[in-house]
């Protein structure tokens, strides 16, 4: 039986949840926090032309934002970046006088908010920017912000012609303290993508039409994408939390998470029975006798994919043992038949340095950054490594 992991520190500031002891949770959630830290250095390092920023949306990509925040500014860490105001206005206790800004932009009516709390907006419209400099007036001041320019993503961003409007008219960006000109790539984690480069020179045209200022373009993957590719400010995310930039390549982050289910029961199940809703596995014949079926107190209500039904794997001590059957709301199964020393109270592992969210991300169809984000509020949160 794989033992719980001894926390060295433990963090209790998982911003909403009440954590239980890991003896009584029924899917516990390590967060190497020291991890985290190192990934964070070594994305300085890649990154050596400017600073290096955080992002932390999402609740910290689903790992808690407001410890994560906390221990990356103790180690150096200035800039933080999420994607909605009310996760900034959460966040901000917690890293009070650091550098806070939100992806998302100036939401209508919600200037006050960003001038009381000292949280920058990226403004990627006319109406935005128009906004902005109409809140600098009121407040006789200029006010900081970042000016977010699209280069292909056609989300978020000015657009050619909202462009071309303020490199004509200056006086759009009066009042405007502006800290960065952003954009964001579109395909950085395919480092041979012509789409890249394209991005990176139209960029750089867009800067020279407009006032001097720091300029930001990579994020996780872009940092690794070379020197043609340095700027002022790097806004890497997914690989602070173990995610592989380079997928192409071997992961060169430091696995962060590690999350363990609790075995509620297992019971035999007969040649050509079948397992949970719809019936979608039949136990096959074995001359070794029925299947071992061990029943997880995990489900898609926790964030474990209902795509992975019929996919995924669970690890106990080194051993892989599938998934059987469809993932329902609060269980899951998995034939254990390969490891008779599994009984009730068992913890099989999910995520773990051998098999992390990118493997689970490949099993059901989806990216790394979805794995993370999904895992649920009833998932008790372990800090480690403080």
């Amino acid at each position: 039986m794989i033992a719980p992991r001894t926390p060295r520190t433990v963090v209790p500031a998982y911003v909403g949840i009440h954590a239980l002891p890991s003896s009584h949770a029924s899917a516990v959630l390590d967060i190497d926090l020291s991890a985290i830290a190192a990934n964070y250095r070594l994305l300085c390092d890649k990154h050596s032309s400017g600073r290096v920023a955080a992002v932390v949306k999402a609740d910290g990509y689903g790992l808690g934002a407001a410890t994560i925040a906390a221990h990356l500014a103790r180690n150096g860490c200035q800039h933080f970046f999420v994607a909605h105001l009310t996760e900034a206005l959460t966040l901000r206790p917690h890293i009070s006088g650091h550098f806070l800004a939100v992806l998302n932009g100036l939401i209508p009516g919600a200037e006050a908010d960003f001038i009381a709390h000292d949280i920058l907006p990226a403004l990627g419209s006319l109406a935005e920017i128009a906004a902005w400099t109409k809140a600098a007036r009121a407040a006789d001041k200029k006010l900081p912000a970042i000016l977010h320019i699209d280069t292909g993503m056609s989300r978020l961003g000015l657009d050619a012609h909202e462009l071309s409007a303020i490199a004509d008219d200056p006086s759009y960006l009066a009042g405007i303290d502006l800290r960065y000109v952003m954009t964001h790539l579109v395909s950085s984690e395919i480092a041979a993508d012509p789409l890249n480069q394209r991005q990176r020179e139209k960029f750089a045209a867009a800067c020279a039409r407009l006032p001097s200022a720091p300029r930001s373009i990579t994020n996780s993957s872009g940092i690794f994408l070379g020197p043609d590719f340095a700027a002022d400010l790097a806004r890497p995310g997914a690989a602070l939390y173990g995610i592989n930039p380079t997928p192409t390549d071997k992961n060169p982050m430091q696995s962060v998470v590690h999350l363990r289910a609790r075995v509620l029961q297992i019971r035999d199940v007969m040649a050509g029975e079948t397992i949970g809703y719809n019936a979608t596995w039949t136990a096959p014949p074995s001359p070794l006798g029925p299947r071992r079926i061990a029943t997880a107190a995990i489900g898609y209500a926790d964030g474990w994919l209902r795509s992975l039904s019929n996919r995924g794997t669970a690890i106990f001590d080194g051993t892989t043992l599938p998934l059987v059957g469809r993932v329902s709301m609060d269980l899951t199964t998995f034939d254990v038949t390969a490891r008779p020393d599994i009984v009730p109270g068992a913890m099989l592992e999910l995520l773990g340095p051998a098999h992390g969210p990118d493997d689970v991300a490949a099993q059901a169809g989806t990216n790394g950054y979805e794995i993370l984000t999904s895992l649920g509020a009833r998932i008790t949160r372990n800090y480690h490594g403080a």
